[in-house]
């Protein structure tokens, strides 16, 4: 229902007056006129006043198939007239075993066991776990593996391990002196390449920087963690073809477990199921999250090899066990959602459906390059990120004080669009089941937005 103004108000300033909003400065935050959603349906959002906004982000990279998807709300019911949670400790549950089956059949070959969580940052804990935990105690492993390696630019969570192995200053230097320590590689980044080179004619040196640090600390290193294909909350940073199965190829040469965070890329959001099918890569670990559940609850899973299962395998008193649990482990709620949300992909044949929308996004995506303060427009499937720039030629950025991305982003609200930035690159990643004429509509209210707070405002 519609609210009245009053309650519309009374809701803002409780908001405001109590809710401390993740990665916002509450400061300015607390200047604004908060939006307040009440309800969703297909790829669109309503909020209290009764405006309705075309989902272009998809609700933090998680909703899939729309919301209130008609399958996944009975799946839901239905799980609710049963339990609503049971722990995964010494139990099972029907909708967990069901998932883990559904998971494996649709993972990298290789991939045989689910180790369940509730969230991405904790899938990729988990997978450091894991991989430090096997060397430490395997017969294969070898215990001077303890250390990482890890990208630039890369983002795996805001729990401290996953920080650890993060490369985003901006949001992890404050805590340095609560990390471990990890071997940073260049990443790809070829619009800013960090080596001062071009692709293609670098022929990927960042490359030979991976295979340097493997040269010289293979014998220390238990995993390298990456997220394949797109680095997401860096900037939508695309990688080259090829560079995921060479840094496949080098983990395989130098003994070194490979971490996949499939936590944003997973799911079809890069047109296929899972990022490492582009170049037939299968990890030793993989860490799923967001699309797991379609986008209607926590879930997410942390998949591995029987070879690293096996490590873990003893006697009571040899204490190899993986100490590690959640109290909503394998929650019957989420997992009943998941694997209705696997059973849409392949009644619908979501990826399928997709290659034609990823098509018509790349068509309406191709004027952005003539505004005069895009820098790069990066699409990989359904995720697309377009670097605003002070200068087209020399890249030069905006000072951070103009807050040229968050004003983007407002300004695409008042034309019925709901998105959110990283710094000055804007994000696209709309529901997979949204309809050509919404992708339209996106991509025309983003493009005015950009073009009027760049070229008129500024």
């Amino acid at each position: 229902m519609k609210h009245d103004a009053e309650l519309s108000q009374s809701l803002k300033h409780i908001d405001k007056t109590h809710i401390w909003h993740p990665f916002t400065q509450m400061k300015l935050y607390e200047r604004e006129d908060p939006l307040i959603i009440e309800e969703g349906k297909g790829c669109l959002l309503k909020d209290v006043e009764g405006n309705w906004y075309v989902d272009g982000v998809s609700s933090l990279w998680t909703n899939v198939h729309g919301h209130r998807k008609e399958k996944l709300d009975r799946a839901l019911r239905e799980q609710l007239g049963k339990i609503a949670h049971s722990t995964l400790l010494g139990l099972a549950n029907i909708p967990a075993i069901m998932l883990a089956k559904k998971l494996i059949e649709i993972a990298p070959k290789g991939l045989t066991k689910v180790f369940y969580s509730d969230n991405g940052s904790t899938a990729v804990e988990i997978a450091l776990k894991m991989a430090f935990q096997y060397h430490q105690q395997a017969p294969k492993g070898d215990p001077r593996k303890k250390k990482y390696i890890n990208l630039s630019h890369s983002y795996h969570g805001d729990t401290i391990g996953s920080v650890s192995v993060g490369g985003i200053d901006l949001f992890h230097s404050m805590y340095r002196d609560l990390l471990f320590p990890s071997f940073r590689v260049t990443s790809p980044y070829c619009y800013r390449c960090e080596l001062g080179m071009t692709y293609p004619s670098c022929q990927m040196e960042c490359l030979n920087r991976v295979k340097k640090i493997m040269d010289e600390h293979s014998h220390e290193v238990a995993a390298l963690v990456m997220e394949p294909i797109v680095q997401g909350a860096g900037g939508m940073l695309i990688h080259p073809p090829g560079y995921l199965k060479r840094v496949r190829e080098l983990c395989t040469q130098y003994n070194i477990f490979m971490i996949t965070d499939e936590v944003a890329v997973g799911f079809g959001k890069t047109g296929k199921m899972f990022a490492c099918e582009h170049e037939g890569v299968v990890p030793n670990l993989m860490a799923l999250a967001k699309g797991i559940t379609g986008g209607y609850l926590p879930l997410a899973a942390t998949l591995t090899t029987d070879e690293i299962y096996e490590g873990f395998l003893g006697e009571y008193h040899e204490f190899k066990t993986f100490f590690h649990g959640h109290t909503y482990t394998g929650n019957p709620l989420a997992c009943a959602v998941a694997i209705a949300n696997l059973e849409v992909f392949e009644e619908e044949r979501t990826i399928e459906a997709l290659q034609g929308k990823i098509t018509h996004l790349r068509e309406k995506l191709q004027p952005f390059a003539s505004l005069a303060h895009v820098g790069e427009i990066r699409q990989c499937g359904f995720m697309v990120g377009i670097e605003l720039v002070a200068g087209k030629e020399t890249k030069e950025p905006y000072p951070p004080e103009k807050r040229v991305g968050h004003r983007v982003i407002m300004d695409a609200r008042k034309r019925g669009v709901i998105i959110r930035p990283l710094g000055d690159v804007i994000v696209l990643m709309p529901p997979l089941s949204i309809s050509y004429g919404e992708i339209d509509l996106l991509c025309d209210a983003v493009y005015e937005s950009i073009r009027v707070i760049t070229e008129v405002e500024l």
